[in-house]
């Protein structure tokens, strides 16, 4: 029976953190990824990869945990969260933070042993963007931006592993990673917006309105601009290039799942978001591999 219990309270804190969801850690990895393949042209040191691959999957846990945390009075009255484990009381709020302090922790020791001094100070504010976004929601118009900020920050933070300081290219990368996530959080918003809009938070699919599927294309448009300006920039090649292009038929074919604001279909549309990053990512190695070695 013990043993039963001991599983079942693990599966909780497992849900709690999302770990059951692998399609947030993959949002979160790409552009991490996109940043350390960028910084090292192509050649990153395994132990900066293997560091900010545990490092995003323990930060995104820490997020789940706090944003549920910061949601448990909301969560309750939309249908989607009803039954996550602090809203249903099988997590107690306690729990949750020390189980935030933890996975925290876990992740600044990795940036310790990693032992690059700008990465450690840039760690602080990453952590302040994880654990404030939650909060945002209750006052910021579109909290998909800061989302996006926090979601994507682990791209300046490469470009210091690797080079000791972060150029402008760094910033232009966090900026498409930002456009991106409001336009992917938008087609997840818009699946809750009339629970949302009856419990009072804020989100781009409220503040769009009307115009909430043009806003979400115009925003994957800019980040197509945006990562095609990275790569002139860089001088990458055609495959990167055609990736791209690829990365926009993926777009162009959620136009097709959210114009009719389905729930099911705009949620569909937010998952497959996932290929988007994929795509982009495996350009720019392939890039790197077959054009510029």
């Amino acid at each position: 029976m013990e043993s039963l219990q001991l599983r079942s309270r693990l599966g909780d804190y497992f849900k709690l953190m999302r770990l059951d969801k692998p399609i947030g850690i993959l949002l979160l990895l790409w552009p991490t990824l996109w940043g350390v393949w960028l910084s090292a042209e192509g050649q990153p040191e395994w132990s900066v990869v293997l560091v900010f691959i545990l490092g995003t999957i323990l930060m995104r846990s820490a997020g789940c945990v706090i944003n549920d945390f910061a949601d448990r009075d909301f969560d309750r009255h939309v249908e989607r969260t009803a039954e996550r484990p602090l809203t249903a009381g099988r997590v107690t709020s306690q729990e949750a933070l020390w189980l935030f302090a933890v996975l925290s922790a876990l992740a600044f020791l990795l940036v310790l042993a990693l032992g690059r001094p700008l990465v450690i100070w840039m760690s602080l504010p990453a952590l302040l963007l994880a654990a404030s976004y939650p909060y945002t929601k209750r006052f910021l118009a579109i909290p998909q931006a800061y989302l996006g900020i926090a979601f994507g920050f682990g791209i300046p933070m490469a470009y210091a592993a690797h080079l000791d300081t972060v150029p402008p290219v760094a910033w232009c990368l966090l900026l498409a990673n930002v456009f991106w996530a409001v336009a992917y959080d938008t087609e997840y918003a818009m699946v809750d917006r009339n629970d949302d809009l009856k419990i009072g938070i804020r989100t781009s699919a409220i503040t769009f309105g009307r115009f909430d599927v043009a806003a979400v294309m115009l925003c994957y448009a800019v980040t197509l601009a945006l990562l095609a300006g990275v790569g002139v920039y860089l001088g990458l090649g055609g495959i990167y290039f055609v990736a791209l292009l690829l990365a926009a038929g993926i777009m162009g074919w959620h136009y097709t799942l959210i114009r009719a604001r389905e729930r099911m279909a705009c949620f569909k549309a937010f998952l497959n978001n996932n290929y988007v990053g994929l795509v982009v990512f495996a350009g720019m190695v392939l890039d790197h591999q077959l054009v510029r070695q």
